[in-house]
């Protein structure tokens, strides 16, 4: 197998494409994400990039929370459109009729619609050059009940997330396996005499 080189840029594909809901239930805004994940397990902390030219950068910096939305294939079409459209112009929740929901622990909304809605307080901003990094706590996570499995557990299986590659929207495929598979021992059937 041969590889191609390219100049250095962005390239580990593919990443979590959600919609941050930002600022308060009364002056809110809605920005697409895909330079989003999780950082560190204990205190769960995440973090989102954010160009300081957006008008969500202001919102963000000024209330110091804000809710990350995820999306699934029904949400496909306003996840695109939140990322292209400024809320400086457009009430995104109304335009693509969505919901606010009230969070638990932060003044920003949730996305009713959204699958799972993580409220987080940022802790440090971080200036890394084109975009600022928000990272921040995870408060709370709050999910959709219908994709809730009868073990109590998310079965991302059920609500068909979505993610973004190199300027295209995916859906998630089948599950290949969990973690730790590859090591787990099969269990022995019993003989009965």
């Amino acid at each position: 197998m041969s590889k191609i080189t390219w100049k250095s840029g962005t390239f580990i594909y593919p990443l979590p494409a959600v919609m941050v809901s930002c600022g308060t239930m009364e002056k809110s805004n809605i920005i697409t994400v895909a330079w989003t994940g999780i950082l560190n397990t204990n205190p769960a902390t995440v973090y989102i990039s954010v160009r300081p030219s957006r008008y969500s950068y202001q919102l963000l910096k000024e209330q110091k929370e804000f809710v990350i939305n995820l999306t699934n294939k029904e949400l496909v079409r306003a996840t695109d459109w939140c990322g292209v459209k400024t809320g400086a112009k457009v009430d995104k929740f109304k335009e693509m009729h969505l919901h606010k929901e009230r969070a638990k622990f932060v003044s920003c909304p949730m996305i009713q619609e959204s699958p799972v809605s993580i409220e987080c307080k940022v802790k440090e901003i971080k200036p890394l050059g084109s975009h600022d990094m928000f990272l921040a706590e995870v408060l709370a996570i709050n999910a959709d009940d219908k994709y809730i499995n009868e073990k109590g557990a998310f079965d991302i299986s059920k609500c068909d997330l979505i993610a973004y590659a190199n300027g295209h929207y995916y859906t998630l495929g089948k599950k290949l396996g969990k973690f730790g598979f590859s090591v787990q021992k099969t269990k022995k059937k019993k003989r009965r005499n």
